[in-house]
C-alpha cells in the first residue's frame, strides 16, 4: 500500500509493511512535502509506532533544515505514544510500543525544544502540548506561564494541557467563560476529564442550547456524562433522537459513558459497604 491508500484504510487493516512504507517517506528528504506531512501524521498511529518511527519523528522535530510544518507534525505524532506509554508503563516490554529508554529521550528532547528560544513560539507550544501527555514536574510552571501570558495561542495550549496535569480547577472554570471559542472548547473538555462539578451549570447549558457552536456542543455532551452522570442522562436521552446525526451519535455514546460511571460508582459503594 502507498501512503494515500494507508490513509484511506482503517489502521487495523494495514499490512505489516505499513511501518516500512511510512518510514521510507519520512526519511526521503526529496519526497513531496505533502507526502512527508502525511507520513508524519500516520507514523503516530498506535498500530505502527515503535522505537524507530518515534526516533525518526524526533529527529525531524529537531532538524532546523526541515520545514516548520513538518517539524510540528512530527511533534504532534509523538503525543499519543507518550500518553500510552505513561499509562501502561514498561512492565511488559512486549506490549509497550516503545522502550523506556526512547520514552525518556522523547520527554527530555521535547522539554529541550520547549526551552529553546531559537525556535518559533509555535514549535515551543507544540512541544509543550505533546510532552504534557506524559506529565513531568516542569509542566505545572510552563502551563501557568502560558495561561498568564495574555496571548490567546499560549492560553489555548495551556488549557489543553490542564486536562493532563493535576490541579488548575480554578483556571478551567474561569476559562469556560472565555470569549475565545478554542479556549472555551478545551476548558469544556478539561472540565469533563477532571469531573468538575462546578462546571455543570455552564456545560449543561451548552448542551441544551441550539445556538451552541457544534464542536463545542459535542464536547459538552461528552463532558456532562462525566461531571454528573445521573443528571446527564435526563438531558442526553432526548438528544439521541436529534435530526443531526453527529449530535444523536454523541448523545448515545455519552449515555453509555454515563451508565458506565454510575455502574463504577455503585461498585465502589458496595465495596465500601
Amino acid at each position: 500500500m502507498d501512503l494515500n491508500t494507508l490513509n484511506e484504510t482503517p489502521p487495523w487493516e494495514w499490512p505489516e509493511s505499513a511501518a516500512e512504507t511510512i518510514l521510507a517517506v519520512l526519511r526521503d528528504s526529496g519526497a513531496e512535502e505533502g507526502d512527508r506531512l502525511l507520513a508524519a501524521e500516520l507514523a503516530g498511529d498506535p498500530v505502527v509506532i515503535d522505537d524507530m518511527l518515534a526516533t525518526v519523528l524526533l529527529e525531524i522535530a529537531c532538524d532546523a533544515r526541515e520545514t516548520e510544518d513538518l517539524r510540528k507534525e512530527a511533534v504532534r505524532s509523538l503525543g499519543p505514544v507518550l500518553e500510552a506509554s505513561d499509562i501502561e508503563g514498561f512492565d511488559d516490554p512486549d506490549e509497550a510500543p516503545i522502550t523506556e529508554e526512547v520514552f525518556h529521550k522523547l520527554q527530555q528532547t521535547l522539554h529541550d525544544l520547549y526551552r529553546d528560544e531559537n525556535v518559533s513560539g509555535e514549535m515551543r507550544r507544540e512541544a509543550l502540548v505533546a510532552s504534557v501527555r506524559a506529565p513531568l514536574d516542569w509542566h505545572e510552571d510552563a502551563i501557568l506561564k502560558a495561561y498568564s501570558s495574555g496571548d490567546d495561542f499560549w492560553m489555548v495550549a495551556a488549557v489543553f494541557c490542564m486536562r493532563f496535569v493535576r490541579g488548575f480547577h480554578d483556571q478551567i472554570l474561569e476559562s469556560l467563560a472565555n470569549k475565545n471559542e478554542d479556549i472555551q472548547y478545551h476548558a469544556v473538555c478539561a472540565a469533563g476529564d477532571k469531573e468538575l462539578d462546578g462546571a455543570w451549570a455552564h456545560v449543561s447549558k451548552l448542551v441544551t442550547s441550539e445556538r451552541t457552536n457544534k464542536d463545542l456542543r459535542l464536547a459538552a455532551i461528552e463532558s456532562i456524562a462525566a461531571i454528573r452522570p445521573s443528571e446527564a442522562i435526563e438531558i442526553l436521552d432526548p438528544l439521541t433522537a436529534s435530526k443531526d446525526e453527529d449530535i444523536a451519535e454523541a448523545a448515545q455514546e455519552a449515555l453509555a459513558m454515563a451508565d458506565g460511571f454510575l455502574a463504577d460508582m455503585a461498585d465502589e459503594g458496595e465495596e465500601e459497604h
